[in-house]
């Protein structure tokens, strides 16, 4: 037998012995521009060759290729290559070269000898050309500890695994081995380059080493970097000049020796380091996908391949929003699945219970006290660790809001993690940062018990091992589906150019933040929470609770409901919110059985047409779903709100008190046009709902159908989500005018906007609790300073002139008369009352307090 068949005999006997142990998971795309030569076409004739690049040489690795190449109908690995006159035995090259026949005078660094002879052959033949195509093999995803010498042997490391231990990595590791294909590369195009700008080097010097840098960026991708064992973190942290330098500090400060203070330095940081493990994340691997199976009916991601193409080049912050404990369990499971490495997350330190708290450590959390307020020794050691995560390229993850959303909105956002994250990227700049937002929508929750009962003036709940064993009592239930969408990515270092900040460098942890860099992470918190609800998904829950809350008796006739459906369908495919939108695919008709299906609504028999309901005790919980997508449906919302309640208004006053509202709007629903653009936006949208036949034009008038009739009706409904945030802008506007200028102060503002709408609320049955949130008064009248609508004078009362009366006449074009006067009549407090209630709400503050000190 030739040399040659026996070479192919063996090669296929390994292939035949790996496929009994080895499953590889292939991650990624594979690459569209890698296709094999069609059948009746030659390698020469087709002119560009495919070749494989893997880091390490390793018999077993080239086989695993070989073997996924010829499944997926590539360009098989170990064929022949044929170029011009020469042939190579494989269309695969190592980097890190190895002599089989001279091991011991093979220098480490010689260059591949495929790679020069093909290098050779494109000098002598300009018509080639050959792809080279990057592989990454992983067995295992355990990233390299130093204290483990039986990890060191038993998983994947960035060292060249020698032949034993390749073989138990076979052994061990088989089914969860690791194959990622990536783009392909010019070899001429790469020749070219190297001749241009390493002219006094050999070509192959300049590709080996691109080559190696690539494939360890796509390992880091992966694995995450090199991590040191929890101990050898905490002892580089503790003895970094800044930590000493803070433990000296607070030893003066609390006048106790320093081997105290470092001590108390020493706890917490026990307190807030993470211990990643990768057993831990296999763990909640596999007890997730059984978790999520037995829980949702399917878990949908959209726009991942943003992250996976920003990996390579980034140190991602992933920023979803908050609305379960769900959620960070949820996301880490999404980006492991897909081949990224889980992010080090953000965790406060009241999930820090025993038991949970080890296992959230080992999948990646660290934990953080909701406030550092006083405590100069902890900041400090806080900001350290979080450096050193930043420094060794470590993804992160924390939620801009701070705590999780009760209302189903978003939540004003807190800046602290944010601003050091910031902080630290400026003392020690490594890869540069950025932001993810991330929308993840549900169609049921945990928690949305809970919720309601917070929002209707129950005390929060302590997250403690009962509470999660009573949660997790409920998972026979049905929760539909669960949707993430990864938004539009926030670069850090173009929101620090925006503001002047890119070239400010932060030599020390305690060194305070310029103003510049101050006003880039309010900027970068702003576009994180934009970007969040640009990816909003419309799923049949959220869209079947806008259209049946907006009812008076949360009832509506099937037909008509489904019908409402269907056109709320077709009015986001005509104008979406975003290209990154996603909207349910059910018909109006589906959807409504869908939400049968999970009890969330009933149907009543009538002999005149079904009627579909709420289910009882579900009304007020809709409305967080609801909640979820409103902002997408505002401006039509509130432009049907016009024209419905004047049947006929000019269509420039309609653009008119769009743009003035907006602000408002902007400001409390996150909204992504800026003031300059929401002309167009109007005019865009009431076209939108004229071709969808809700309003007509008639010369400059805008005119709402006839009363009574179904497309009266239809317009009604889709008026109602806009009318509560009116509301609440009058009745404060209301308030503030009602006492006249320089008479209540901006806190006295926001205490009786909240009992009017704790009032109204009960009175006229909102049955929505965000109605009276303290941050959306706080929020309103945050912007209507910064307009200059109103001031605070020196004993902090609010100041206005006939500006803001103006934009308080602008009630009687959006309300009607009833809701005005009711507005009118509720808000209307004479003195004694006034000062009854504040003290009412004085006493309820200081009760609360007193509780919390008890604690």
């Amino acid at each position: 037998m030739s040399k040659n068949g026996f070479g192919q005999m063996y090669r296929k006997l390994s292939s035949k012995l790996l496929d009994l142990v080895v499953t590889p998971h292939v991650l990624g795309e594979v690459p569209s521009e890698v296709t094999a030569p069609e059948p009746d076409q030659t390698a020469t004739e087709s002119r560009k060759l495919v070749c494989y690049v893997l880091q390490n040489h390793s018999r077993s690795n080239a086989l695993v290729v070989d073997a996924e190449t010829r499944r997926l109908k590539l360009p098989a690995a170990l064929d022949p290559m044929q170029l011009g006159n020469s042939k190579e035995k494989a269309s695969l090259l190592f980097l890190q070269h190895h002599d089989e026949n001279n091991l011991l005078s093979s220098p480490p660094h010689a260059f591949p000898p495929r790679l020069l002879r093909l290098i050779e052959i494109l000098e002598q033949h300009p018509e080639l050309d050959v792809e080279l195509v990057p592989v990454t093999v992983l067995w295992g995803r355990e990233p390299e500890k130093e204290d483990s010498w039986f990890k060191l042997l038993f998983t994947d490391t960035w060292s060249t695994p020698s032949r034993v231990k390749q073989l138990v990595n076979i052994g061990l590791h088989g089914r969860q081995s690791y194959l990622e294909f990536h783009e392909p590369q010019s070899l001429r195009a790469m020749i070219e380059h190297a001749k241009k700008t390493h002219p006094n080097s050999a070509p192959a010097t300049y590709i080996v080493s691109t080559l190696n840098d690539y494939l360890d960026g796509q390992r880091e991708v992966i694995l995450g970097p090199d991590l040191s064992d929890r101990r050898n973190v905490m002892h580089g942290l503790i003895k970094s000049p800044d930590v000493q330098a803070a433990i000296r500090n607070d030893s003066i400060r609390s006048k106790i020796s320093m081997l105290e203070s470092e001590r108390r330095a020493i706890g917490y940081l026990n307190e807030i380091v993470s211990d990643y493990s990768h057993s831990t994340v296999r763990f909640a691997d596999k007890a997730l996908t059984r978790l999520w199976t037995q829980l949702y009916d399917g878990v949908e991601v959209h726009n991942f391949s943003t992250v996976r193409e920003l990996a390579k080049d980034y140190e991602i912050v992933y920023t979803p929003c908050h609305r379960s404990h769900i959620d960070y369990l949820l996301l880490s499971y999404v980006i492991y699945r897909r081949g990224l490495m889980v992010p080090y997350i953000a965790a406060g330190d009241n999930l820090n219970m025993p038991f949970v708290g080890q296992i959230l450590r080992g999948g990646g959390a660290f934990f953080i006290r909701r406030t550092f307020r006083g405590n100069a020794l902890y900041t400090t050691v806080f900001k350290e660790y979080l450096y050193s995560v930043l420094s060794r390229n470590t993804p992160l993850e924390y939620f801009i809001e701070g705590g999780r959303s009760r209302t189903g909105r978003l939540l004003p956002p807190k800046t602290g993690m944010l601003a050091m994250t910031v902080h630290g990227h400026l003392r020690g700049k490594a890869k540069p940062i950025v932001f993810v937002p991330t929308y993840i929508g549900y169609e049921r929750l945990m928690e949305g018990g809970t919720y309601v009962g917070e929002m209707s003036g129950k005390p929060k709940e302590a997250e403690s091992i009962f509470g999660i064993v009573k949660t997790l009592r409920k998972i026979e239930r049905i929760f539909g589906k669960v949707h993430l969408n990864f938004g539009e990515p926030v670069f850090l270092d173009d929101i620090l150019k925006q503001h002047g900040a890119e070239n400010i460098k932060i030599e020390k942890n305690d060194d305070p933040i310029p103003q510049a860099v101050s006003d880039a992470v309010n900027s970068s918190a702003q576009a994180i929470l934009e970007n969040i609800n640009r990816a909003v998904v419309i799923n049949p829950v959220s869209l079947l609770s806008l259209i049946l809350l907006a009812t008076p008796k949360h009832t509506l006739d099937e037909e008509i409901c489904i019908k409402q459906l269907d056109t709320y369908r077709t009015l986001l495919a005509a104008l979406p919110y975003d290209e990154r939108m996603e909207v349910t695919p059910l018909s109006g008709k589906e959807i409504i059985a869908y939400a049968m299906k999970l009890k969330l609504i009933k149907r009543v028999k009538h002999v005149l047409g079904d009627i579909i309901a709420i289910e009882d005790n579900q009304a007020v919980l809709l409305t967080y779903f609801r909640n979820n997508i409103v902002h997408s449906f505002v401006l039509p919302s509130l432009i049907a709100a016009l024209a419905e309640h004047n049947g006929t208004i000019r269509r420039d006053d309609v653009v008119n008190i769009s743009s003035t509202l907006y602000p408002f709007l902007k400001a409390e629903l996150f909204l992504k046009w800026r003031e300059d653009e929401i002309q167009d936006q109007v005019n865009a949208h009431i076209d939108n709902l004229i071709s969808a036949k809700l309003i007509t034009q008639d010369g400059e008038n805008l005119l709402a159908p006839a009363p009574n009739t179904e497309v009266h009706h239809q317009l009604e409904v889709l008026a109602a989500p806009v009318t509560q945030s009116l509301e609440r802008y009058y009745m404060t506007l209301a308030l503030i005018t009602q006492r006249g200028s320089g008479n209540i102060s901006t806190r006295q503002v926001e205490e009786l906007s909240y009992l009017v709408g704790q009032r109204l609320s009960v009175l006229y049955e909102f049955n929505s609790p965000e109605f009276f949130d303290k941050a959306l008064f706080q929020s309103f009248i945050k912007v209507l300073t910064q307009k200059g609508y109103l001031c605070t004078n020196d004993d902090n009362a609010i100041v206005f002139d006939e500006q803001l009366t103006n934009v308080a006449q602008y009630a009687d074009l959006v309300l009607d008369e009833v809701k005005l006067q009711m507005l009118h009549h509720i808000t209307a407090f004479t003195d004694e009352e006034l000062k009854e209630a504040l003290d009412a709400v004085a006493a309820e503050q200081a009760k609360k307090r007193a509780k919390r000190k008890k604690k």
